[in-house]
This record gives C-alpha cells, structure tokens and sequence, in this order.
C-alpha cells in the first residue's frame, strides 16, 4: 500500500518529538485529597512516543523541550536519558521561588466505577515559554532526523508554542522529514487559552503541515471544528463515524496521507474494550478487538502511536504498523506510568496474538 509519501531511509535521529515535559503525581487508586504518598512519573504527550519509541522499539530519538536548572528539572531530565531520549533543551533558571517550573500533573487511577481524575499546575511553565527562534532547525535537521513529531498538548500552552510547532515542521519538510501531529485535544486545557475556538484556528495552521495525523472523531471535531455525528450516540469500537470524516479532513489539509486514532470502549475504570483504525492514502487498516484488564490507562493511546509510528519507519505494512500500535497500546495499560515497560518481541507476540500464558 503506497502511504502517499517517502520516508527518508536514513537519519542520526529516527524521530525527533517538540513539547513539554511535566512530571505526574500518581497516588494509585487512592484519590488525590485523600493521598498520603505518590510516584512521580515522568511524561508529555510528544516525550512519551519518543521514549517509547527508543526504550520498548530501540530506536533513536530525541526530544526539543523546556528544562529549568532546579532539582525537579534534575528529576525529570534523569529519566529522559533512563529512556535512552537524545534532549535537545532550551534551559531556564529558576528563582527560588516563583519558577519558570517543570508542569506537575495529578492523577488519579480510580478503580471499577471510579473514573479516574487528572488535573494540572502548569502556572508559569518553561515549556509554555517556548518560542520560534529558541531551537536551530536547520542544523538539528540537517544532521538527520526521519520523523518528526508533536502534539495538541504543547501546542495549547502558548501563543508561542503554536507558532513553534509551525516553525518546526515548516523546517522539517523543508529537509525531506515526515511530519506527525497527535490532536489530543484537551478541554482544560484549551478553555484556559481562548477554547474550542482558538483550538480550530490553531491545530488547523498546523495541521496544513502534517503527514500523518492522529486523533478520534472527538479530536478533528473538537480541536479541528469539523461536523460530525454525536460522538456519545454511537459504539466507540464503530469505525463509521471516525471514517466517515476523512474525506472532510483531507479536502481541508491535503498534505496529510495518515489518520490513525485508537477506539475504546470503556465498561468501567479497569474494563475496556479496545481496538483501533486508520486510514492510509486512501485506504482503511483495521486492529483487532481485544479486552483490556486495565491497571493505568494514562499513555496508552501515546503508546499506541509509537508503535504505529515504529511499524512505518521501519517499512511494515500499513495493516502490520496499526496491529503494533494497537499492541503496544494495550500493553501499555498493564503497566504504572505513562512510558512504557514493554519490549519489541512482548509487542509484537501480542500483535500476532499472542496470550497471557506464562513465558519461560
């Protein structure tokens, strides 16, 4: 199947990801007013595919972000290299007291038919300082880089952080780099910038420059204004109403060749119906159905597009590359955290339908 566009074979990086790292609180299945401990988890949107992608799927990547210069910026930047991710860090020192700071993320598991709850302290955040001119694109990109990626997320920080992602994937095409972009759209965090809106007009700047797109139809309803059906009316496991938009998408942003987005049916916090689609120049790819005993749902579905984005760097068939993502994705859910823990033959095992049986 012709993906509509060429990979370059060759690079130094095999993905380079722009955006924010935040360190996430998690208590467990105890809820945050009632914590007494946490784990600290390392994350971001655009920093989970990278770290997936080089920890699970050996692959090269790096990360361009925001670090500040204070111990939670130690933290953070010592599981960036424990990913085995190459950073690429715009620096800020931090004044003792009022920052710039690293985000924190608070989040729940919840249990059964306890959802779990997550919300946000991003008041003065590095990242959200980050601007067009604060990384060298031309010579990052012209020492090699395949894939380039970014998020919704990131993007929703900031004027700046928008008009970054732009400036980057500008200089990425620029170079012969593929262009990825997860929508994620994140109603807390729009609404504080303009909402739904301003969401519109700026993930469809952005999108006018990507290759291969991800996001559900609440995503390219929500973040890129595009009408669709109820997204509450119907099965989340329907593939008709995500498809059915496509045309819709392309006609609007015709750079983009790939949209790829993770269904999930959600019977309770730890039950979960999964699968997943994508539509490839034309043409659609299907994952299997499988159930889920979910132990943290946070990171599936950025796993879910390592393993997609793993399957095509590395010239797997565009129905090879969805059932990896849609491996990877589940398998993320078995583990604490919002990177992964998996190795490639654990993922690919699965992906060819493999079991739970005990490996000796």
């Amino acid at each position: 199947m012709n993906l509509g566009f060429k990979i370059p074979e060759q690079g130094t990086l095999d993905l380079l990801s722009l955006g924010a790292l935040v360190h996430r609180l998690d208590p467990g299945i105890i809820p945050f007013r009632k914590a007494t401990q946490f784990a600290i988890h390392v994350s971001g949107g655009e920093f989970n595919v990278a770290g997936n992608l080089a920890d699970a799927f050996g692959q090269r990547t790096g990360i361009a972000t925001a670090m500040v210069s204070y111990p939670i910026g130690d933290l953070i930047s010592e599981r960036v290299r424990g990913m085995g991710v190459r950073p690429f860090y715009k620096r800020f020192d931090h004044d003792g007291t009022r920052g710039p700071n690293m985000a924190t993320v608070y989040s729940d598991q919840g249990l059964g038919v306890r959802a779990p709850v997550v919300f946000y302290n991003r008041s003065n955040e590095a990242a959200a300082l980050l601007k067009p001119g604060d990384f060298d694109w031309k010579t990052i990109f012209a020492d090699g880089v395949r894939w380039f990626h970014s998020g919704g997320i990131f993007a929703s920080l900031s004027e700046t952080t928008a008009e970054l992602v732009i400036e980057a994937m500008k200089a990425a095409r620029a170079a012969g780099v593929i262009c990825s972009f997860d929508l994620n759209y994140r109603e807390k965090l729009w609404k504080t910038v303009g909402g739904m809106e301003r969401a519109h007009k700026v993930l469809g700047a952005i999108a006018d420059n990507v290759d291969v797109l991800v996001g559900n139809e609440e995503d390219l309803q929500k973040g890129l204004g595009f009408a669709g059906p109820e997204v509450a009316a119907s099965s989340k496991l329907d593939t008709g109403a995500f498809l059915s938009m496509i045309e819709h998408v392309v006609a609007r942003h015709p750079s983009i060749k790939v949209v790829a987005t993770t269904l999930r049916e959600v019977h309770s916090t730890n039950h979960h119906s999964w699968s997943a689609v994508a539509w490839v120049n034309g043409e659609a790819v299907y994952a299997p159905t499988c159930e889920l005993n979910v132990h943290d749902r946070v990171g599936g579905g950025d796993g879910f597009a390592s393993g997609f984005i793993y399957g095509l760097l590395n010239g797997e068939s565009p129905q090879e590359a969805i059932k990896l993502g849609w491996a990877h994705g589940a398998l993320m859910t078995t583990f604490p955290g919002d990177t992964t823990m998996a190795t490639v033959d654990q993922v690919r095992a699965f992906a060819s339908g493999g079991s739970a049986r005990i490996q000796r």
